[in-house]
């Protein structure tokens, strides 16, 4: 048997922003293509015009640009088998719609959704299927005339599959293993609609796979109960020698419960499931995204890619290198992965401190510039430095360094009332002169002379400083005084020194 390219697709439905739950699956759908050197198609699935949202699309490719995941044929990039949007391809899904109703294994209904409903309120877990479709409007219980007279009057109608019950359907999961289902759990699913001239999500999926070559369907466990009549329609058309092997992924699960995560947990528990931030087109609500949130994009792959999967041993970061010849189906778990939001924080702690100083201070230039801050890139830098070790997000870069480029325009009061004496203005006063008579303005040098001058006066050194860092940053916190000094600069200091002994110490 000639062995096949590997050729693995990533299929959503522009229908809103992409869940992280999506983006994981594509991460696996890269990885496996990757370690086989194999191809990674991005294929857009919009065959239901109903729930098409407007951008949808553009944020998914974004999505995938930021994270570093690359595809190698899509609707953004070409390729041989283009188009790869659906909507641009119904010419090709009525061929195999027709291929169907030729062999009778498909066939035409005509039952409104007004007729439907009042079968299910007649019938207790109606299902159209071989049990009830010969009591229903179709071209299986009317002459082929009155079929072609209802289509010709403008009539609409759908297509559906016609399963032939009491056969058993095998699927060889890569994860679950052996599934087997009696197609008599099968209803005759709608495989196309004349009302749009579109496939339904199930026609148009094998079509496509078997066109484009696709050899391994690796999608989420949602898609499970699918499976039997993919299957199945592979059989109708005689393309099983070229089916592609499925791999049904486990499900994303709550923090704290067994159900499956969504956007409320994200909004309840205040971490983003979507990997940019996204704004309804209808309410303008605005959802968090993992970018804006200050997270590094190779972070949030590494956490991802142990959520579902595991390389075997205990080991934790790794580069998309080491994931791609690491991974394997194989490894995947059958069970459910509970969404560690604060695990995933501590990736990107991790991360943060993995990068230079340089490289966090380029990603710490445009929160300056939105500020209008103007600062030498060397003092960036050495900001970043000192700040570093205490970042989870880049998002708080700004927090725990503002005071080292504006002045604080007020004082913490818990932090006042426990860290300003009342001696306090006669001895910031006293800091002022020695400052001012010191030349050389280093931290090291600074911290000596300061000490010395405590000593000499046998001053409380605590109070000495917690009042003075006080001054400089309006609360407690920050790194070393003395290398906060250094940067402030002498002028600027002095006058953070006066402002205080005039907005704190005349309270």
């Amino acid at each position: 048997m000639i062995q096949r390219k590997i050729r693995v697709r990533f299929a959503p439905s522009p229908t809103g922003p992409l869940h992280i739950g999506g983006v994981r699956t594509a991460l696996y759908n890269y990885l496996f293509a990757k370690k086989h050197h194999g191809d990674f198609i991005l294929r857009i699935e919009d065959t239901d015009s109903n729930r098409f949202v407007p951008g949808a699309e553009e944020y998914i490719v974004e999505s995938f640009k930021w994270l570093g995941i690359s595809f190698d044929e899509g609707t953004h990039k070409g390729g041989k088998y283009a188009p790869y949007r659906q909507s641009e391809r119904k010419e090709i899904y009525r061929q195999y719609v027709d291929i169907l109703l030729d062999k009778g294994l498909a066939y035409i209904a005509f039952d409104t959704p007004d007729q439907l409903e009042a079968k299910r309120n007649e019938i207790a877990n109606f299902q159209y299927d071989a049990s009830t479709r010969m009591s229903m409007i179709n071209s299986l219980t009317m002459p082929e005339e009155e079929v072609k007279s209802r289509i010709d009057s403008g009539e609409q109608y759908v297509v559906r599959i016609k399963i032939n019950p009491e056969q058993t359907i095998t699927i060889n999961d890569l994860i679950r293993g052996k599934v087997t289902v009696n197609s008599s759990t099968l209803d005759d699913k709608v495989l196309y609609k004349s009302s749009d001239n579109l496939p339904t999500y199930h026609l148009a999926n094998i079509v496509d796979d078997h066109l484009m070559e696709i050899t391994h369907v690796i999608r989420g466990e949602e898609w499970l109960p699918s499976a039997p009549l993919h299957v199945t329609l592979y059989q109708c058309f005689g393309w099983e020698d070229t089916m592609p092997e499925f791999a049904h992924l486990p499900l994303l699960l709550k923090p704290e419960s067994n159900g499956k995560l969504s956007k409320r947990d994200g909004d309840r528990l205040g971490f983003p499931v979507f990997p940019l931030q996204w704004t309804d087109h209808k309410s303008g609500e605005i959802s968090s995204g993992y970018r804006e949130s200050g997270y590094l994009p190779d972070a949030l792959i590494n956490f991802l890619a142990l959520l579902g999967w595991n390389p075997g041993n205990d080991r934790e970061i790794f580069t998309m290198e080491e994931l791609i010849d690491l991974f394997s189906l194989e490894k995947c778990s059958k069970s459910g992965s509970k969404f560690d939001f604060k695990k995933g924080e501590w990736f990107n702690h991790q991360y943060i401190q993995m990068k230079s100083n340089e490289e966090i201070a380029e990603l710490f230039l445009p929160v300056l510039k939105e500020k209008n801050i103007n600062a030498a890139w060397n003092t960036v830098v050495k900001v970043t430095e000192l700040v570093k070790e205490r970042l989870n997000f880049i998002n708080d870069l700004w927090t725990q360094t503002s005071f080292f480029f504006v002045a604080p325009d007020s004082y913490d009061e818990k932090t006042v009332q426990k860290r300003w004496k009342n001696d306090s203005k006669e001895r910031m006063q006293e800091l002022i002169d020695v400052l001012q008579e010191i030349g050389d303005f280093s931290a090291s040098n600074l911290e000596s002379v300061v000490m010395s001058w405590i000593a000499s006066k046998e001053y409380h050194t605590g109070n000495i400083m917690n009042a003075f860092r006080l001054a400089l940053v309006g609360e407690s916190k920050g790194p070393h005084i003395f290398d906060i000094v250094e940067i402030v600069g002498k002028e600027e200091v002095i006058e953070r020194l006066k402002t205080a002994i005039v907005k704190i110490g005349e309270r």
